[in-house]
């Protein structure tokens, strides 16, 4: 295999990874290893888990990479009385139109932060 070729491929797939880590170093200072794992669990396709204690930042890094790529971003609080309506959304009944109307819930977000 031809690793000057390999090189060469990886800098033209990744060539937004500099200006998108740049926009999330604007709003999150001091949390370079954070936003490098996020971006590379973002790439590699899979979730990731945030943790921390009260005032990290973990919120508006989400909120941020979002507003970065240009996706819906959505939180789910986490609470004793949520119900699956609160994560996946309902049917209204909507009675000027008399027909039934799907509200999502906020799992159908690109980016969604499950919050304790």
């Amino acid at each position: 295999m031809d690793l000057s070729k390999l090189q060469k491929d990886i800098e033209e797939v990744s060539w937004f990874i500099e200006p998108l880590s740049g926009e999330l170093r604007k709003r999150i200072i001091g949390q370079e290893e954070l936003i490098e794992n996020l971006l590379i669990s973002m790439l590699s396709g899979g979730h990731i888990l945030l943790e921390g204690v009260p005032g990290l930042a973990k919120t508006l890094l989400c909120r941020s990479l979002a507003e970065a790529l240009n996706v819906e971003f959505s939180r789910i609080q986490f609470t004793p009385d949520l119900l699956p309506a609160d994560v996946l959304g309902t049917m209204i009944y909507n009675e000027q139109s008399r027909q039934f109307e799907v509200h999502k819930g906020p799992v159908f977000a690109q980016i969604v932060l499950a919050d304790e």
